[in-house]
């Protein structure tokens, strides 16, 4: 048994015929191929690369106990979106590598009024175009395959890196729908014809 399993036993991934199972089940997940990537369904060796996202952290392994608890249970909830609405996040992978160095997630999470378009880049690949160009596939897949009227991207106005994401993909703020949120939170509106 690993140090993981022992302390952490819900992190551990499956193995024998759950694993297989899972296996089945990620097949299902339609994949996207761009240049650089590949956005596959996640799995749970994906977690860090996603709670880098649900926790504004630079690393799951500078968590507290109750802060990487609440990054798992939205892991769960963002993996769960599959079977539940049809579509989800993606684990994005260097086609050259194999390795995750990022997450595209579309969701719609509790207390949201829309569907989300977020995008997460792994520890030590930031600045190499990653989500920029995993968003672009993904959005253009959700609107031709889900018929989204148009997605959101809710970003932290610290955050200059999603900012600027999210303007290269050409999308727009929407400062009515920031009024009626309430918070203090951006709102980047995509629409289906615009094209960065």
């Amino acid at each position: 048994m690993t140090a993981l399993q022992m302390t952490r036993p819900w992190e551990a991934p499956p193995t024998g015929r759950a694993a297989a199972l899972a296996d089945r089940l990620a097949a299902s997940v339609p994949v996207i191929a761009t240049d650089r990537f590949r956005l596959r369904a996640p799995r749970i060796k994906d977690f860090p690369v996603y709670a880098r996202f649900l926790t504004d952290n630079a690393s799951i392994d500078d968590l507290a106990d109750d802060d990487r608890e609440a990054a798992w249970l939205d892991f769960c909830q963002i993996v769960a979106s599959w079977p539940l609405r049809g579509y989800g996040s993606w684990t994005v992978e260097g086609k050259d590598s194999g390795a995750a160095v990022g997450a595209i997630i579309l969701n719609h999470e509790f207390g949201d009024p829309e569907v989300e378009l977020g995008w997460a880049v792994a520890l030590g690949h930031e600045g190499q175009g990653i989500a920029t160009e995993a968003a672009v596939a993904a959005r253009a897949h959700a609107f031709a395959a889900f018929g989204f009227p148009t997605l959101v991207s809710y970003i932290d106005p610290v955050n200059a890196r999603s900012v600027a994401v999210a303007t290269r993909l050409g999308a727009t703020r929407d400062t009515a729908a920031e009024a009626a949120l309430g918070d203090d939170i951006l709102v980047y509106r995509h629409h289906p014809k615009v094209t960065p």
